[in-house]
């Protein structure tokens, strides 16, 4: 079984990328400094972000499908980030260290299978996930606060 997980693009967030504290406040967003690794995950990066980085806390709809699934929700992206990271056919640490609940939907964006599963076992969730015909993507969501953290697609 072959998949990727993929980070977000950094393209939407850029605009917000040096606010300052004011604007970000204006625009519902707020500047973090990372004074402690692990517990900022960037979903661009795809990794726990170092101590001295700066992480932006924003409302974003990770699930766009019309759909009563459609779901938006806080996420962290790494201030200046600049590359999407992308994950084949390994999970990144992310992802491995942390409790996670795996949503399967289907090509209409309905959930069609979810599990909480340790991120150790992930891979094997993963191939549970799309060993089922009626999957087309899953949604790896934090399952401490629910945050969305990374997508996967069959390889």
């Amino acid at each position: 079984m072959s998949y990727r997980i993929s980070g977000l693009s950094p393209a939407p967030f850029r605009p917000f990328f040096g606010l300052d504290d004011a604007a970000l406040a204006e625009r519902e967003m707020r500047r973090y400094a990372v004074d402690a690794s692990p517990s900022f995950p960037c979903r661009i990066t795809l990794e726990d972000l170092p101590a001295g980085a700066t992480a932006l806390l924003l409302n974003y709809e990770h699930q766009p499908a019309a759909s009563p699934y459609r779901s938006r929700g806080p996420i962290f992206v790494r201030e200046g980030a600049k590359q999407v990271a992308v994950f084949e056919n390994r999970v990144p640490e992310v992802l491995a260290r942390r409790v996670l609940s795996l949503r399967g939907y289907d090509g209409a964006g309905f959930i069609q299978a979810a599990e909480v599963v340790d991120g150790r076992e992930l891979e094997a969730a993963i191939g549970r996930g799309f060993a089922r015909d009626d999957i087309a993507y899953l949604h790896a969501h934090f399952a401490g606060r629910g945050c969305y953290a990374a997508r996967i697609d069959r390889g």
